[in-house]
């Protein structure tokens, strides 16, 4: 009998898009020929994923899992929004980020080469996954929160079951006070995030080169003042920029905080929680942002499927 090497195994998945495991039992089944594996696995219906691997996806759903004091959110793509409902889908979201925030991995790659339970890695689920639904999926992102001491708080919008949608939001709220009265401040906060959706944590957090744009742009619109008004002015202007797009400096949208910054909020919450509170990161996921979309002519693909019959 033929050796089964990971070279052999890597190649087969590679022109198949077939699991590792399956890949495995393919190459063992064929005693090592390649061409005959592929048609072992196509029989099995297990080489379909590599069909679908070129389609568009842009839907799914977005993840979010707490464990202790981690928090993780990731986003698992489909061709359809109508696969985000199947039941088997969704499991194999959640079964991610649970994966995801118990191992501590944020890198795609990593998750995928991670053991899923039951059996074989996340890449070989995410295979298994597309060959029964018949769609594209993939692992696009994912990013994670950490506290020492301190609460993680969440937040799903758009929930079509627990802890999935389609935005998902983290916070990470920093304290050794009471974390009991913490939680709902963290929810609080993220559910803000999803709403108001800040671009960074504070004015240090901006990619520089936003900041310069915005400079920019106020010292187009100010075109002629004298240098030390137009310094002025662009001061006031990027403070106002802030409270637009920095978390700590935004107004809350909850009643309760009216009038208030999210910094100030959280400045308050040292009374109740007894200890120095400090809001220490966040992320924001929002389904398919930055994907470019396929757009279709559903009346052309139904005529097509029905041979050019209108």
């Amino acid at each position: 009998m033929a050796s089964v090497t990971a070279a052999l195994v890597k190649d087969l998945r590679e022109k198949t898009g077939a699991g590792m495991m399956d890949c495995k039992a393919a190459l063992t089944e064929t005693e090592g020929d390649i061409e005959a594996a592929i048609d072992w696995l196509r029989k099995k219906g297990l080489s379909r994923a590599a069909k679908k691997s070129g389609r568009v996806a842009a839907e799914g759903l977005v993840a979010v899992a707490v464990h202790g004091n981690d928090g993780v959110v990731i986003e698992v793509n489909s061709e359809t929004d109508f696969v985000a409902r199947n039941e088997e889908f969704q499991a194999l979201a959640r079964a991610i980020a649970l994966v995801a925030v118990e191992k501590g991995l944020t890198d795609v790659e990593a998750i995928k080469g991670a053991h899923y339970p039951g059996g074989g890695t996340v890449a070989d689920a995410i295979a298994n996954a597309i060959a029964t639904i018949g769609e594209n999926m993939t692992l696009r992102r994912a990013a994670a929160v950490h506290v020492s001491q301190g609460v993680i708080g969440q937040y799903v919008h758009n929930a079509v079951a627990d802890g999935l949608g389609k935005i998902g939001v983290i916070v990470a709220l920093e304290s050794t006070g009471d974390s009991v009265a913490l939680g709902p401040l963290g929810r609080l906060i993220a559910l803000h995030v999803a709403a108001a959706s800040p671009l960074a944590l504070d004015s240090s957090g901006l990619d520089p080169a936003v900041v310069e744009r915005e400079k920019a742009v106020l010292a187009d619109k100010n075109a002629g003042k004298p240098p030390h008004v137009l310094e002025k002015i662009i001061e006031s202007g990027l403070k106002s920029y802030y409270k637009e797009v920095c978390l700590v400096d935004q107004p809350s949208i909850h009643a309760e905080h009216a009038g208030k910054t999210i910094g100030q909020v959280v400045k308050e919450a040292e009374k109740f929680a007894g200890a120095p509170v400090t809001l220490k990161a966040f992320v924001r996921y929002a389904l398919g942002e930055g994907i470019e979309k396929q757009e279709t002519d559903f009346a052309a693909e139904v005529a097509a499927a029905a041979g050019g019959q209108a």
